[in-house]
């Protein structure tokens, strides 16, 4: 069974690192740092079979993700090396808070992280110098340049999604401003954006690039145009949702229960990881993307992949992330849609009802990443005050 990591007390280790720790909420203070991010490192002479041979006589291996797959990643690598990696599903900031401590105990524990918040990335870890950039040299080429600061491993995406078998006609809603309606109060289910930074990046995200989409979007379903005393469209339409009675949950695995499980009988709209698409298989589920839902049907997110500094396996670091930047390795990740941070990695699986990633998708902005983390605590306050 995949497992979760434990979360450390904060009441025993908060003198330690409470000044750099992020909160395990998802907020972050409003002045994050300006440092400058370090450049990614690469081997001059780099050789892989070196790199494997220096990577056994380490012996082992422990990556952190927020996702479960990581497990089947481990099996993959250590199949192929014969290196004992361990994969341990952790929620991210809960990640980001135990890599901190580690690295200012000097006691580090986690090798590498699939590390899903890129604002914490790019303006705590990185500058701080608990996490380090390293670029395989022999990929160096098959890598865009600014996919290379920090390293995309994948890039994944959340999407509205309904139940096919009560909806046969295609989902219900068709813009994303139906969500905002009397009709579907208490009906979207998602996870709590307080908890999950992906989701308080999209908004944030929506604020810096997505407002005249969803003002046309507006225009389109009310035939005016949106007129609102608050800053932006974006957050009108933030405002709005939550102030509709949104169902919260901790997991998208309870989400995709609510919307698509064999005995569902309310239509429910799931705000959710196509990662989750595989219960249709797996547990016989009934979703599919809201296909043709304007402006947009969902978000891709960017997946990271850093060393720990003072990790004591450092090739084996290495090696894994060589391994995760190739098909071998990221297949395991994207099993159920996403794409590979690596351009000559195509992609293996069409999610049910998105056929076209780069046109029905809201797209995360890499250049924006430390904006996200700087405007988390105004986005989080905003949603707080208008949550019913």
């Amino acid at each position: 069974m995949r497992r979760t990591a434990k979360i450390i007390s904060v009441a025993v280790l908060a003198a330690a690192a409470a000044a750099c720790a992020p909160s395990t909420a998802g907020n972050a203070p409003s002045t994050a740092t300006a440092k400058a991010l370090p450049g990614p490192s690469l081997d001059a002479n780099f050789d892989l079979e070196a790199l494997v041979a220096a990577a056994k006589k380490e012996g082992s291996l422990l990556v952190y993700d927020s996702s479960g797959d990581i497990e089947e990643v481990a099996k993959a690598f250590t199949a192929k090396y014969g290196i004992a990696m361990e994969g341990v599903k952790s929620d991210t900031p809960q990640t980001a808070e135990k890599m901190l401590r580690e690295h200012a105990a000097d006691n580090v524990t986690i090798d590498a992280a699939m590390y899903e918040d890129g604002g914490v990335l790019v303006g705590q870890l990185a500058p701080q110098g608990v996490t380090q950039t390293w670029i395989p040299s022999d990929l160096k080429d098959q890598i865009p340049a600014e996919n290379q600061n920090p390293l995309l491993a994948l890039s994944k995406a959340t999407v509205f999604a309904y139940n096919t078998k009560l909806s046969p006609g295609g989902c219900p809603v068709k813009n994303i401003w139906d969500l905002t309606e009397p009709e579907w109060a208490g009906k979207l289910v998602m996870q709590d954006p307080l908890g999950k930074p992906t989701v308080l990046s999209f908004f944030t995200q929506l604020d810096a690039h997505g407002n005249q989409a969803l003002e046309q979007a507006f225009q389109a379903k009310y035939g005016k145009p949106l007129k609102t005393e608050e800053k932006s469209a974006a957050y009108e339409w933030v405002k709005r949702l939550a102030g509709n009675r949104p169902v919260l949950t901790g997991s998208d695995e309870d989400i995709s229960g609510a919307v698509g499980a064999p005995n569902a009988t309310d239509k429910k709209i799931g705000f959710m990881s196509i990662s989750k698409f595989r219960n249709n298989e797996d547990k016989g589920y009934n979703q599919s993307t809201c296909e043709g839902m304007a402006p947009f049907t969902g978000f891709s997110y960017p997946k990271y992949v850093a060393i720990a500094s003072k990790s004591k396996h450092p090739n084996a670091a290495k090696l894994y992330v060589h391994f995760i930047m190739t098909e071998e390795g990221v297949k395991h990740e994207i099993g159920e849609g996403g794409i590979s941070g690596n351009s000559t990695v195509k992609p293996l699986v069409t999610p049910a009802g998105l056929s076209d990633w780069q046109g029905q998708l809201f797209h995360t902005d890499p250049k924006g990443l430390l904006g996200d983390l700087q405007n988390r605590q105004t986005i989080s306050d905003f949603w707080r005050v208008n949550k019913s």
